[in-house]
């Protein structure tokens, strides 16, 4: 008990916190994030990120590189007080800071014999605000998939900040039972999954190529795809201005039980990887997203047998 009333009481002082802020000018806040840049770049897993430029664009020179990381690392902040902003922004507000292309053609031909569709994303641009697509399909019940995070009081604050908008976030181990009492419902609903994390090695089934490297990849939304029949599409994430994006969603496969294993995963890594190198500074390049081999992998197979 006193535990969860210690809980309670710093999440409220947390999201009040936040709230303040975000009641800030969008001016000001963009100035603290110019401001915090230089600190978190010299100090926020600037190694890691060196080493994954340099590795996915062996042609480009020093100079370009060291842009690349400075304008990432100017992003990464911008995302910081984004989603401090997002608590006090209005729909409005929101369906001008982030708009969608395609999303009435993708759910189309939805209905309750085949109602549940899965988008792949990565994480580009501003991700978070993607949950806002509930406001532009009032109809369609909007759902996303997440990785709980290991601070219970942030957990739970972007769990809130991520149905604001009225759609549901499902934890990634009731996914796949979640998402089938669904389509036996005949619930017409869109479920967005972010992809491009690296695996632990228990959940590796597939290297695929993607920025020079064999990389690790979930292979969850392939599965469930193939499970429900599920139509799979792709969110490509730009940015036309500061605080300012655009989603467009295409299809990855229409009719996934017809598709070889893999392939629906390796195109979505070619998509991503395209979006990547077209506007790199928008990805989350501080994740550790190449330490597994698929050498690693075998051996690791082998041993366990």
């Amino acid at each position: 008990m006193k535990h969860y009333t210690i809980f309670n009481i710093t999440y409220r002082i947390t999201y009040a916190l936040f709230y303040a802020i975000s009641l800030l000018p969008w001016k000001v806040l963009y100035l603290i994030s110019d401001m915090v840049r230089p600190i978190v770049q010299r100090y926020y897993r600037r190694d890691i990120v060196r080493q994954q430029l340099r590795e996915s664009f062996p042609d480009k020179s020093i100079a370009e590189l060291t842009e690349i990381e400075r304008l990432f690392y100017r992003h990464l902040c911008d995302i910081f007080v984004e989603v401090i902003k997002q608590c006090s922004m209005s729909r409005s507000d929101m369906m001008q800071h982030l708009t969608f292309s395609g999303h009435e053609e993708m759910m189309a031909d939805s209905n309750a014999h085949d109602p549940v569709v899965l988008v792949m994303l990565g994480h580009m641009a501003n991700w978070e605000w993607v949950a806002s697509l509930q406001y532009w399909l009032p109809k369609v019940h909007c759902t996303q998939v997440y990785h709980p995070l290991y601070n219970d009081v942030f957990d739970r604050l972007f769990i809130r900040l991520r149905e604001e908008y009225g759609g549901e976030t499902i934890k990634m181990k009731q996914a796949v039972r979640r998402l089938l009492t669904l389509h036996r419902q005949g619930r017409v609903s869109v479920c967005g999954m972010i992809a491009d994390q690296q695996p632990k090695w228990e959940a590796i089934h597939h290297f695929g190529p993607m920025l020079g490297h064999d990389t690790a990849v979930f292979v969850g939304t392939e599965q469930i795809a193939k499970k429900l029949n599920a139509k799979v599409y792709y969110a490509s994430m730009t940015q036309s201005k500061r605080g300012y994006y655009h989603c467009t969603f295409t299809p990855i496969s229409l009719n996934p039980t017809a598709e070889p294993d893999f392939d629906i995963t390796d195109r979505y890594l070619r998509l991503l990887e395209a979006d990547i190198t077209d506007s790199p500074e928008l990805w989350l390049w501080t994740h550790k997203r190449w330490s597994r081999t698929p050498e690693q992998w075998e051996e690791r197979k082998k041993a366990q047998h």
